[in-house]
């Protein structure tokens, strides 16, 4: 393999259909070329001509077969399903994750979401919008709620899931984290077990939050059996991938009262269909895919991207949040 191109040959593509990569980039790294790119016929183009590529969303595994030059993906984003990780070995393409750059935004709208639904927020939004002033609720199971003693279990207690966590007991929530090992988890949360003591914990769950990696193991993970599990008053959050969930599954549950609500930033297919049902439902609030947005975000991927471009020029091996 040749070496990695100096920094005055290299040419980086950024890919994204909104983030300003280049203007933070020209302030950071004026002498190195990059070209910005915000749609996917404008990348296609683009490609051939790139040793680098900064993007999530807008890549194709079949640009690989026109991109000759390319040696080095960072992702704009923390979950790289997207990727086909063995055709880039295969092509000499390392990829690095933005894992961390967007944890505190993330963790700060799940808990965000947790809030919502206890506060109701998601309904006086609602009223709001019909001109309607809400009375006073005798009925207690119909009323808003406090986090305090509330339990919550956190499926993924990774980066996100630790800082989740973290606040949620600053709300005075028990917090049950899973964990592939569970033995590395003390600390962020009251109790931890491994994955496959999940469904031995939902039931005690007020709330259940998502922030697990999409993998084989956690696709459709909160199926027809899991929500069964949990208690007819627990409310789902999800700031994970869409397909961590059943969602027609999801769907049933809530019409039939089976959890009380779900707050989802995530869909199976996004954007989330007009038809779907999820947009009418009282007992939903939906975001879109907007948990990791923040005024910092294009700063902290470019902390990485140059950090690794570093360590590239320097013939190192290892990558920060190196995938391949």
């Amino acid at each position: 393999m040749t070496a990695f191109p100096a920094r005055s040959a290299l040419t980086v593509c950024f890919a994204h259909v909104a983030y300003r990569m280049g203007d933070r980039f020209t302030v950071r790294s004026p002498d190195i070329r990059f070209v910005e790119v915000r749609d996917r016929d404008a990348f296609e183009a683009a490609i051939p001509g790139a040793d680098v590529v900064v993007v999530s969303g807008m890549w194709r595994n079949e640009l690989l077969a026109n991109a000759p030059k390319l040696r080095f993906i960072q992702s704009i984003s923390a979950g790289v399903d997207q990727y086909d990780k063995a055709r880039l070995a295969a092509a000499g393409v390392r990829l690095a994750s933005a894992q961390g750059s967007n944890e505190r935004a993330v963790a700060e709208h799940a808990i965000s979401l947790i809030l919502a639904m206890s506060r109701q927020l998601h309904l006086a939004r609602d009223n709001q919008a019909k001109r309607h002033w809400r009375g006073m609720i005798g009925d207690l199971g119909k009323r808003e709620d406090e986090l305090g003693d509330k339990t919550l279990v956190i499926v993924g207690l990774g980066r996100i899931g630790s800082r989740l966590a973290t606040i949620a007991r600053a709300f005075g929530m028990h917090v049950i984290g899973t964990k592939r090992d569970p033995s590395t988890g003390a600390g962020a949360a009251d109790e931890v077990v491994a994955d496959a003591g999940l469904h031995d914990v939902l039931p005690r769950a007020d709330y259940v939050a998502l922030t697990c990696p999409l993998t084989p193991q956690t696709e459709k993970l909160i199926d027809t059996r899991a929500l069964a599990a949990m208690k007819p008053s627990a409310f789902l959050i999800n700031v994970a991938r869409g397909r961590c969930v059943d969602e027609p599954a999801l769907i049933a549950a809530l019409n039939d009262g089976r959890i009380a609500g779900a707050a989802l930033d995530v869909a199976v297919e996004e954007p989330l269909g007009a038809a779907s049902p999820l947009w009418a439902m009282p007992n939903v609030l939906v975001t879109p895919h907007s948990a990791g947005e923040t005024r910092q975000y294009e700063d902290n991927v470019l902390d990485l991207l140059m950090e690794n471009l570093d360590r590239l020029w320097r013939g190192e091996s290892a990558l920060k949040n190196q995938v391949v």
